[in-house]
């Protein structure tokens, strides 16, 4: 990683004046964000974070004074061409011609692991990870929540794929409990099997949506019961119907996440773990931990003094583990941890899900842990805020397609509507990548744990910090290239790259990886999705003050190359956001 050498060689000169073992500094050394008021440094040293002790609360002028001291010490070399101290920090600038080689060389020959190589990373231990997101609820609405689920599933699955890590994608359905006995006794009323083969989702709910009008009437009320009680009992006849409404909304599943641009290693679900759920009632009950509330619920003590001012419910009164919400079914989520401990043997395990759930999630945790397994402060869970607002012409979102469909029509308007739109080939395919794209940076560019209000027209905006806009980048980079493409890009001179424009787009790359790196750290993609909109911006401005066409030929092919990087890297980044670039808009 070019970074990475450029901090070496700053990090042994340091090492030599403070006495410290280079690898101690590295962390300490930074690429220095790329500002509008132009001359930046390339990199920068923080004082403060040499002094991790006592004086860490040294006063300001202090850390000034210690900057312009250590900066007096230092002197230039190859790499390095000035050395000066800024508030608190001593900041380094890169030998030019050595910045724009580096980094270009490094960017074309790391291609798709550019930035991923970096020995920021080199401390992080390979996992083997397990991630659950999706889970949407068999004939139940999808809410725009599954959405954020998915999305976020899958960058943190993209990510840690990227980091060399191995990962297991786990969608974990609603596919069982009460809803099923009432489903199943609409599906004999209702049913059409026809339908149920060739749009599965919907025939499912519309017969869940009648049922439940029905369901007022104290007998269809007792014959879901029965229906149900069948399913517990392993009635051929019932699971066979059962199989079926899941088998095929599995394969609809499987049809609409491909057009998201998602993959599942493992569809499993509820279902899966009833008898197990039963196994780890008894297990709490073994270990001394069930008590058994008056009305006969079954739950767990999980307060520090054992005096019930905190306890999780984890068995209905009539000894089941029947459940409105996932809440109350925690005998299930423990039983489904304890078996993928058993099959996977994991080393991390992360849950997807909104943040109306934290509290579930952070009982499952404590009860692990109750029960001796070390491995529950391994588990985690990512949680999301809410997505207000989120409609379609034809009013409130039902299913997942209905978004995509109108993601994709939206688009193809914009396009038919804007005049710079060539002739494409595949225009409906390209709208639906373009509308992607704008979805998951609407939803990406803030913090996850905050609700946001959704919004066609901001998200669809050609210009201004959107997906529509990384897109239409890519495409005129892409272009670029395509126009070139017959000119040899071997033993090109890029030391002719000194202007400003030029100098920040290399400035920019440089901190790819320190990017990536606090994106693994904390999960949030928003550090990803700031630096590719940044990205794009400055290629933006290069592409207008820098031209290849009309220059001289040496001069042409260092900003072929220059812009040839910077598609790289926006490409890259895209693909970890779960976004497919295109390359003609």
């Amino acid at each position: 990683m070019a970074a990475c050498s450029f901090r070496r060689s700053i990090a042994s000169q340091l090492s030599k004046v403070l006495d410290l073992p280079p690898e101690n500094l590295i962390k300490s050394i930074s690429a220095v964000p790329v500002s509008k008021k132009r001359h930046v440094a390339d990199f920068q040293l923080s004082i403060a974070s040499l002094t991790e002790d006592s004086s860490s609360n040294c006063l300001a002028q202090d850390l000034q004074l210690r900057a312009q001291k250590l900066a007096e010490r230092l002197k230039c070399d190859a790499v390095v061409s000035e050395i000066s101290a800024g508030p608190g920090t001593v900041n380094f600038t890169i030998n030019r011609e050595l910045l724009a080689k580096t980094v270009l060389q490094q960017v074309l020959k790391d291609g798709s692991e550019y930035g991923v190589k970096s020995e920021l990373f080199s401390t992080v231990p390979r996992e083997k990870a397990l991630i659950e997101f999706g889970s949407p609820n068999i004939a139940k609405k999808f809410h725009v929540g599954h959405l954020r689920s998915t999305i976020v599933g899958n960058f943190i699955a993209n990510l840690k794929v990227a980091l060399g890590h191995e990962v297991t994608r786990i969608n974990y359905l609603g596919d069982w409990g009460m809803q099923f006995g009432l489903l199943g006794v609409g599906f004999q009323r209702f049913g059409n099997k026809e339908k149920l083969k060739s749009s599965p989702l919907q025939h499912l709910f519309e017969v869940y949506v009648q049922i439940n009008k029905a369901a007022e009437d104290e007998n269809t009320k007792k014959l879901a019961k029965d229906f149900f009680k069948k399913m517990e009992e392993h009635d051929e006849q019932t699971l066979s119907l059962w199989k079926q409404f899941r088998d095929f909304s599995i394969e609809e599943y499987i049809r609409i996440y491909k057009r998201l641009g998602v993959h599942f290693d493992e569809y499993s679900g509820e279902s899966f773990y009833q008898e197990k759920s039963q196994e780890v009632l008894k297990m709490l009950e073994d270990k001394g931990l069930l008590q058994k509330t008056i009305k006969g619920t079954g739950i767990v003590d999980l307060s520090e003094k054992k005096d019930l001012s905190s306890f999780s419910t984890v068995m209905r009164s009539d000894g089941t583990s029947l459940y409105i919400t996932r809440q109350v079914n925690l005998s299930v989520d423990l039983a489904a941890a304890i078996d993928r401990m058993n099959k996977h043997s994991w080393d991390t395990m992360i849950y997807v899900t909104d943040k109306s759930q934290s509290n579930h999630f952070q009982h499952l945790f404590q009860i692990l842990k109750l029960m001796g397994y070390d491995w529950a402060e391994r588990c985690q869970h990512v949680s999301f805020g809410l997505v207000q607002g989120m409609k379609t012409r034809r009013g409130e979102v039902i299913f997942l397609e209905d978004v995509l469909n109108e993601v994709r029509s939206r688009m193809l308007q914009n396009m038919a509507s804007a005049k710079t739109t060539k002739e494409i080939e595949d225009p409906v395919e390209t709208a639906e990548k373009v509308g992607l794209a704008a979805l998951i940076i609407q939803d990406f560019r803030g913090l996850l744990s905050s609700d946001y209000q959704f919004s066609w027209d901001r998200a669809l905006q050609s210009r201004g910090d959107t997906g529509v806009f990384l897109q239409y980048t890519h495409a005129r980079l892409h272009s670029l290239e395509q126009m070139h493409r017959n000119e040899q890009l071997t033993d090109v001179n890029v030391a002719c790259l000194q202007e400003p424009d030029a100098i920040s787009v290399l400035q920019h790359l440089l901190r790819y990886d320190e990017v990536l790196y606090r994106s693994s750290q904390d999960l949030q993609p928003k550090h990803i999705v700031s630096y590719l909109l940044t990205l794009s911006h400055l290629a933006a401005v290069a592409h207008k003050t820098l031209p290849v066409k009309g220059s001289a030929p040496e001069l042409a092919q260092a900003r072929l190359c220059l812009f040839q990087a910077a598609r790289s890297v926006l490409a890259n980044g895209m693909k970890l956001l779960g976004i497919t670039p295109v390359t003609q808009m």
